[in-house]
């Protein structure tokens, strides 16, 4: 169903040009969370009050008609495992219950900075651990095509309130497809950059190699424009590159004259849903049909991506969860008869405070990581690693990019994988790689089922070549506009006023 008023930065930018105030704006989409949150549960954390008063600052400063503030007054949602200062910040976890960070995370500075009004956290899977956000301690958010189905994760919240229109953009968090697999499945577009282009100082961390911040929007332009707000070097984050940031959305309008994009086409023999595959092959005929010229790149360690993953993630998550323990901060296991040792303490507190899937990742990696299975399993994975790697080094040699679908499916029925964690991880096995290497990878609605659900197409790109995957999207995008198809939940149909049209 094509949206009457689609609304993106650029629309709520003109809008604002044309007279139109932060604080109306900000109105207009909290209005929408308030009719529209109940149902899809996107956001744990609505800053109702905080944002008109961040919007009123950004109609007082001007920048909403300064070009050179192309956020300013522009509505944001952020993932609740990135530190907002004042607002809680637990990961959907009851052992981080009420905990309110008193700093912001650097991409938070940025986006301040840059004027974009913070409306609230989304909900996430436990310490972004799982594909559904159902490992959530308040509950599991819902598809906005289907409330039956699940809006992907580990970044669904973020993912559910750009499709529903609760937010034009979102911050989410990539550690093995929890920003693409949620945009497939919700009909946006996300981002996972480069490892390092983006600070990850202040987000909560899962696997430390693999963590990386990106951003979801309805268009390839709009994620451009966030990612340009917020890359770039930190000194409080050791890991992030001091490679220069591009002018990502300045690069948009540069040619891609004839690419050459590789599929690998033996790597989709198996495990994909004939409907998947259809409608990538309509995508890839459309990218030739604009000068693309494909070929087969063989990747012949990926089939190896998923179980290398399950090992090194799990390992790192076993280490860097190890500091909730109930003593600094967060939830703490309640004293009583016979539990005055420290030791049980440690124990009830992490027993009760972290949700089962968290605790089958933590002795997952505790294992991997013990004396003598470290060389078995951590350091034969680490070596599996290399050799994806290469795979894509050797393949980048003659292709511009790489594609493949996103996800194997579409969105699944809420609860129909939770019994069943090895089927549920197998969906990864499109995107786990580009973590595993570093990758950039992005998502862009690629399609429809023959029922209405979101297709993903996935686009992997060289090492901070992030502008190469967003002109090929861009370019795909203005022949393939699934984006201008709004879920039958979104707040758009309502009728709520829109203060840009």
């Amino acid at each position: 169903m094509p949206a009457p008023d689609v609304q993106t930065t650029a629309d709520i930018r003109a809008a604002m040009a044309d007279g139109a105030t932060a604080v109306e704006i900000c109105s207009t989409y909290l209005a929408r969370v308030a009719a529209e949150n109940d149902a899809i549960h996107a956001f744990t954390h609505v800053a109702g009050e905080q944002a008109l008063e961040d919007a009123a600052a950004v109609d007082a400063s001007g920048q909403g008609r300064d070009a050179a503030f192309p956020l300013a007054g522009v509505p944001i949602a952020i993932k609740d495992n990135i530190s907002t200062r004042g607002m809680p910040t637990t990961a959907s976890s009851r052992i981080l219950a009420g905990f309110v960070p008193p700093y912001d995370a650097t991409v938070i500075e940025r986006l301040r900075a840059a004027g974009a009004v913070i409306i609230g956290k989304t909900n996430c899977d436990e310490f972004a651990m799982g594909s559904t956000t159902e490992h959530s301690v308040s509950g599991p958010t819902r598809n906005p095509w289907d409330l039956s189905r699940v809006p992907g994760g580990s970044s669904g919240g973020s993912a559910a309130a750009v499709a529903a229109r609760l937010s034009p953009i979102a911050l989410g968090s990539d550690t093995g497809g929890s920003i693409r697999q949620p945009a497939a499945f919700c009909g946006i577009v996300g981002l996972k950059p480069t490892y390092g282009r983006v600070s990850r100082y202040g987000l909560l961390a899962f696997a430390s190699s693999l963590d990386q911040i990106g951003p979801f929007a309805l268009t390839v332009a709009d994620v451009a424009v966030l990612l340009a707000a917020i890359a770039g070097p930190d000194p409080a984050d050791a890991t992030s590159s001091a490679e220069k940031v591009p002018s990502f959305p300045a690069s948009l309008g540069e040619p891609v004259a004839h690419p050459t994009i590789g599929v690998p086409w033996k790597l989709l023999e198996d495990g994909v849903d004939a409907d998947v595959s259809t409608a990538f092959t309509t995508a890839i005929d459309i990218l030739r049909s604009q000068g693309a010229t494909i070929v087969d790149v063989p990747l012949p360690h990926a089939v190896y991506a998923v179980p290398t993953y399950y090992v090194v993630a799990p390992a790192e998550a076993s280490s860097n969860l190890a500091r909730y323990d109930g003593v600094r901060f967060g939830f703490r296991a309640p004293a009583g008869p016979n539990r005055s040792d420290l030791d049980t303490m440690y124990n009830l507190t992490r027993d009760t405070g972290f949700g089962d899937e968290v605790k089958r990742r933590i002795m997952l990696g505790t294992y991997a990581l013990s004396t003598g299975y470290y060389d078995a399993y951590y350091v034969k994975a680490q070596q599996v690693r290399t050799l994806i790697r290469r795979d894509y080094d050797t393949a980048f040699e003659r292709v511009d990019a790489v594609a493949m679908p996103t996800t194997p499916t579409v969105a699944f029925g809420l609860g129909e994988r939770s019994a069943d964690p090895l089927r549920m991880y197998a969906g990864d096995v499109f995107t786990v790689s580009a973590n595993l290497t570093g990758l950039p990878a992005l998502s862009v609605p690629g399609g429809r089922d023959p029922s209405g659900l979101p297709v993903g197409l996935q686009f992997v790109g060289r090492a901070f070549d992030e502008a190469t995957l967003l002109r090929l999207a861009a370019n795909y995008e203005r022949d393939a506009p699934c984006w201008r198809e709004f879920p039958p939940t979104a707040a758009l149909a309502s009728g709520i006023p829109d203060p840009t049209s």
